[in-house]
């Protein structure tokens, strides 16, 4: 099989594939989707980083927390005991 062959055939697959992207599982979701417009983007990415500034202080706290504070409460602790 020449070169020339090997890549029709390829490409062919391949266009095959692409023609039943819109029939399969996924197919009804895509074809209702829409693209964002400029102020639902920008809403989803308030939300976004709102979520991980909250999420990475909570992180930030824990570890200040057990850094600063843990050792000195665990030393209390076992001198209780």
């Amino acid at each position: 099989m020449a070169f020339l062959d090997r890549a029709r055939k390829v490409q062919d697959e391949f266009d095959g594939r692409l023609r039943t992207v819109g029939h399969g599982r996924y197919g009804r979701i895509l074809r209702m989707a829409r693209r964002p417009t400029q102020k639902e983007y920008i809403r989803v990415l308030e939300v976004t980083w709102i979520g991980a500034l909250l999420i990475g202080s909570v992180g930030f706290v824990i570890y200040i927390f057990f850094t600063q504070s843990g050792p000195w409460i665990w030393q209390n602790l076992i001198q209780n005991l």
